[in-house]
């Protein structure tokens, strides 16, 4: 069974980081940010693609 959330995902998002703000903003700032600057946000916050592990080089299976 898939259980559908009725809140719009923004919303829950922008809840989470009213309650815990990134380093250097403010509840305020959050509020005051525009859906696509806070899903902007988000997408940098939680991204793990910026990993140094997953530089060229790094150990792992590759294929030649």
């Amino acid at each position: 069974m898939i259980l559908i959330s009725n809140n719009n995902p923004v919303d829950e998002i922008r809840t989470k980081y009213i309650q815990n703000p990134p380093e250097g903003m403010t509840a305020s700032d959050i509020k005051a940010m525009s859906d696509d600057d806070l899903l902007d946000m988000h997408y940098f916050l939680e991204d793990d693609d910026f990993d140094s592990e997953d530089e060229v080089g790094a150990e792992g299976f590759y294929i030649f």
